[in-house]
């Protein structure tokens, strides 16, 4: 006998009454048992593939948290979905499948459930855009619904010989490093063995990337928005000790179906602004800029790029990891992760603690649990942070009238104010051959357009052209703007999101070399020296959008649907068009 009444679940549609004689005999044929067929159909979903580090734990924890769902009478049912790694896309092509396999994610995974019928679901994810496309598609399902992250690499570390420089022989590796090690090479300062031993070295384990890039700012959101139980996310991926949380996310979804608590329940307005608050005080990645709004689009809420800078502005920076600062992931862990991290912010009365989370208590419940404190050091007290305002600031002005972001954890607020002529690039390409032939002048701002979601398409990331520049010690001594994105791990001063993208004819589109360019991430503006007058009569000469050579296939359909970068860059009406929530069919 089952414990849970299925008369108003969506799985009694292929598992109760005579007519559903032919689908019980499909899960009869895969060895399930008459009991298991009445019991909630839990669907497992994994973002498993031999692709990247990042994803290849996911098979193995997802047997875990299986173990948790049957413990407590449920059903699991494993799927897999597919994920684009952006370390191994970076700098080719290949990065234009990025961005748009967000979408393919939860699209994916939404139609997975709903033609199985399953009743919650525990996603795993381990890399970038898998996180917020497996957290999109719980909020657009509204099931009950539990996120576990796959955990972080390992730190690598170099070996103390004399070829590599002593920069790298005496810190933490992550993949970051192995970008900014190319851009060292290709100005002479690195030889081909020491590359050759340093990229044998830096990656030496399963796990995302180990800085407070994309994959660990979404993880870190994934436990502040309630997603997932809290400390879940900041276990490295080899340890196989996570399987305990594995197991503990399968037996709390089958607590969830039990309150009829839905992802819904758990995202709201204030549990998004608790997630912004996180990736702030971190020093997260510009990209949940970008996944913010496209959660909370799923749930039919307006939370903008504009919304997300807000809480950028007034939340200071105190967690001093990669890339702006040196800790990563496994130090974060090891200081009590994200609960110590939001029991800081509210202590400054920064977090509603009144938000549900997938343990079914709320935010304030499970702090109350934490006993631990800011240690100081990867930690700090929030009345002592490293700077008084987040590590990511939203821009504003002429240049982008619509919003663009920049993140500034690690930079000096002296250098955050940067005025000079723009060089302009008409894509990544262009640019990544300019620095690496030194093409380009120290005190200028490199512009890089036609990278934006329908430009791209895709919205690439800009880290090769970044980290050559910092390895040729050029990261303070240029910027660079774009309507493409940057990698969480990008560093120094780079403009990304810059809208209206090219290709919808934003000021970016009309820039020539030359023209005055001003970032000022203290004011937040960003703003190029022409009049309106000046601006309007280029609009009126300008040929229009750029021709991609991607005139069919998936990107051609996702560059005609994706919306504006400050609303997230979705592609579909989101939540409030819905006329139906699928948990109630």
């Amino acid at each position: 006998m089952t414990k849970f009444d299925k008369s108003k679940l969506p799985s009694r549609y292929v598992t109760e009454g005579p007519a559903r004689a032919p689908h019980r005999s499909y899960l009869y044929a895969m060895g399930i048992s008459e009991q298991e067929i009445h019991q909630p159909l839990v669907g497992v979903a994994t973002c498993w593939n031999e692709a990247a580090p990042c994803n290849i734990a996911l098979s193995r924890q997802a047997q875990a948290v299986k173990s948790g769902v049957k413990e407590s009478h449920g059903t699991p049912r494993e799927f897999t979905t597919i994920t684009v790694t952006d370390g191994i896309a970076m700098g080719h092509e290949g990065m234009r499948s990025s961005l748009a396999s967000r979408e393919a994610i939860a699209d994916t995974v939404e139609l997975t459930m709903r033609g199985h019928c399953y009743d919650a679901i525990v996603g795993l994810a381990g890399c970038d855009k898998s996180l917020p496309g497996m957290m999109m598609a719980m909020v657009r399902l509204n099931t009950p619904s539990v996120f576990i992250y796959g955990g972080s690499i390992l730190p690598g570390r170099a070996p103390q010989i004399d070829e590599i420089p002593e920069d790298f022989r005496t810190r933490d590796l992550t993949v970051q490093d192995m970008f900014e090690a190319v851009g060292r090479h290709q100005n002479g300062t690195m030889s081909d063995k020491a590359l050759d031993v340093l990229e044998r070295v830096a990656c030496p384990s399963s796990g995302a990337c180990g800085g407070q890039f994309t994959a660990n700012t979404m993880a870190c959101v994934s436990e502040a928005i309630g997603l997932a139980l809290m400390n879940s996310s900041g276990m490295p991926a080899p340890y196989e000790s996570r399987d305990q949380y594995g197991e503990a996310s399968g037996r709390a979804v089958m607590n969830l179906i039990e309150q009829n608590i839905r992802a819904r329940d758990v995202v709201t307005r204030k549990s998004l602004e608790n997630a912004a608050r996180v990736v702030a005080c971190t020093g997260g990645s510009t990209n949940a800029g970008l996944h913010l709004p496209a959660i909370a689009h799923e749930a039919g809420i307006e939370f903008y790029l504009e919304d997300v800078c807000d809480i950028f502005r007034d939340t200071p920076y105190f967690v001093d990891l990669k890339p702006g600062g040196q800790f990563v992931a496994k130090d974060l862990y090891e200081a009590g992760g994200v609960p110590v991290v939001m029991k800081e912010l509210r202590k400054a009365g920064l977090i509603h603690e009144d938000c549900m989370t997938a343990s079914g208590r709320s935010i304030g419940e499970e702090l109350a649990l934490i006993d631990r404190e800011a240690d100081g050091k990867v930690i700090y007290p929030i009345d002592n942070p490293i700077t008084k305002t987040g590590g990511v600031v939203g821009l504003k002005g002429n240049l982008a009238p619509t919003g663009a972001i920049v993140k500034v954890a690690g930079i000096a607020e002296e250098n955050q104010v940067f005025t000079g002529p723009a060089r302009v690039f008409e894509n990544e390409e262009e640019a990544f051959a300019a620095v690496q032939a030194r093409e380009y002048e120290e005190g200028e701002v490199i512009v890089i357009r036609n990278e934006g979601p329908a430009g791209g398409p895709g919205m690439r990331e800009m880290l090769a052209t970044t980290a050559a520049l910092s390895g040729q010690g050029m990261g303070k001594k240029v910027a660079l703007i774009t309507d493409g994105r940057f990698s969480g791990a990008t560093r120094g001063f780079c403009v990304g999101h810059v809208g209206p993208e090219a290709a919808h004819g934003g000021p970016i589109a009309l820039l020539k070399n030359g023209d005055v360019i001003t970032i000022n991430a203290i004011t937040g503006e960003l703003s190029v020296d022409l009049s309106d007058d000046e601006l309007g009569a280029r609009k009126a000469e300008w040929p229009g959008p750029r021709p991609t050579m991607y005139a069919s296939g998936a990107l051609w359909k996702y560059a005609q649907q994706v919306g504006e970068t400050y609303k997230g860059a979705v592609t579909h009406p989101g939540g409030k068009a819905e006329k139906h929530v699928y948990m109630d069919l």
